[in-house]
């Protein structure tokens, strides 16, 4: 018998303990460890972040559902991976024995590079649901005393959706409440041009989410480095192409959120031989170590190289449906190798499909693969996708409560898009 651990339950973990139990059966040990007992469905907290959903439409506990499908959980805070010994260690120095590890522990958020940044500095944070209440009390600050905003991107950032969706879901909170007129708004990001996205551009991306911004008077900054936050006041470098500063800015808040560089968590980072420099997971096309054979990655915590140069510093987002064929694979990989005694061969997909809300409106892309020269190039907006990613918030919240692993990006994602499905192609 084989014991697979999990390490993280957030939108990668789950599924992939889920989807592994399946392709494994009932005669190998499927754990899941995570620092919370609850699930968090991440993509909703720009949502909560203005009060339009309580923590408890978009958490669930873990224990619960994990034992209806026979696997295992522990709630804990793992500080170390000993990977030569196969083994975690706990922040409260118990050790978890495992013959498999499966990481999706997300990234860490490294506010810490950019002085005053963060929920514990001066900006908010929707990258969690703590961040994202926080936040919103922050915003209740703000309709009681209305002023300047300034939401975006740090340099070194790889996730640019939600701010974007930050942007727009706040300028349509604050017309709601009659206020907007009284709230110059800025959009400060490391993007080179405004629908970078990190991805280098989609389709119409540039013009379209450009169009959005003047049509709700938000300004913008690109190439935009922040050097360091005050109460108050951010200030702001705004780089040329030859990555040179070109004209400085102190840019007057009473709110703020940013989306700070993402990292590697210190258990993971200090493994030596398992991550780049930065923390993040080396993985080959099966999802796998090269190091350690037995230790398997997916979702955010894996390591993409950027798409491009660019003069500030942009990384590359993983997308829902690329982190969701991931973990597939995983579990394919798995079968593979404990079942059937072959080695991997299933790949999960570079493809990106995102639906990004805009409070009142939503725009929608599909890039096949992810990283350009591009095969399928699409994006779209209309109310739909505002609908249609409600909907979604509903359907995921429903596999992670039933186990099911149909795939939700495909089985409702591409058909609210009108596609089929996507051909998995090579990286």
């Amino acid at each position: 018998m084989a014991k697979i651990v999990v390490l993280g339950a957030g939108t990668g973990g789950m599924p992939a303990a889920y989807e592994v139990k399946e392709a494994l059966g009932a005669e190998h040990e499927v754990m899941v460890v995570n620092e919370r007992e609850e699930f968090r469905f991440v993509p909703s907290n720009p949502w909560v972040a203005v009060g339009w959903r309580e923590a408890g439409a978009v958490t669930m506990p873990i224990e619960k559902y994990l034992a209806k499908k026979k696997i295992g959980f522990k709630c804990a805070r793992v500080d170390e991976i000993n990977a030569e010994a196969n083994q975690l260690v706990t922040a409260e120095g118990e050790t978890i024995d495992y013959d498999y590890l499966i990481i999706a522990t997300g990234p860490r958020l490294a506010f810490d590079q950019i002085e005053g940044a963060g929920p514990d500095g001066f900006t908010q944070s929707v990258c969690t649901l703590d961040h994202a209440e926080h936040c919103y009390a922050d915003f209740e600050k703000l309709v009681a005393n209305p002023g300047p905003v300034v939401v975006g991107s740090f340099q070194g950032a790889s996730c640019f959706g939600p701010a974007y969706e930050y942007a727009f879901i706040l300028d349509k909170a604050l017309r709601d409440a009659k206020i907007r007129h009284k709230v110059p708004m800025t959009f400060v990001t490391s993007e080179p041009y405004i629908g970078h996205l990190g991805l280098g551009g989609v389709g119409d991306s540039k013009s379209m989410l450009e169009s959005e911004l003047r049509n709700r008077n938000i300004k913008w900054i690109c190439n935009a480095r922040v050097d360091k936050v005050e109460d108050g006041i951010m200030h702001v470098s705004e780089l040329n192409r030859k990555g040179e500063v070109e004209f400085t800015y102190q840019e007057p808040f009473n709110h703020s959120m940013l989306i700070p560089p993402f990292g590697g968590v210190p258990a993971v980072a200090n493994v030596e031989g398992l991550c780049n420099p930065k923390g993040f997971v080396v993985t080959d096309e099966f999802q796998r170590s090269p190091k350690y054979p037995n230790i398997f990655s997916g979702g955010v915590c894996v390591a993409i190289p950027p798409v491009e140069a660019t003069p500030v510093p942009t990384g590359t987002p993983k997308t829902g449906y690329m982190i969701e064929t991931m973990m597939t694979a995983i579990a394919h990989n798995m079968k593979s190798i404990i079942i059937d005694g072959k080695a991997p061969s299933t790949k999960g997909t570079w493809h990106a499909i995102c639906l990004a809300d805009m409070g009142d409106t939503g725009a929608a892309f599909v890039a096949m693969p992810q990283i350009p020269p591009r095969n399928v190039t699409w994006f779209k907006k209309g109310k739909w996708v505002h609908l249609a990613k409600i909907a979604f918030e509903k359907y995921f919240m429903r596999k992670m409560k039933t186990g099911t692993s149909e795939p939700v990006y495909e089985k409702y994602v591409l058909k609210a898009l009108g596609i089929e499905r996507l051909e998995q192609d090579d990286k």
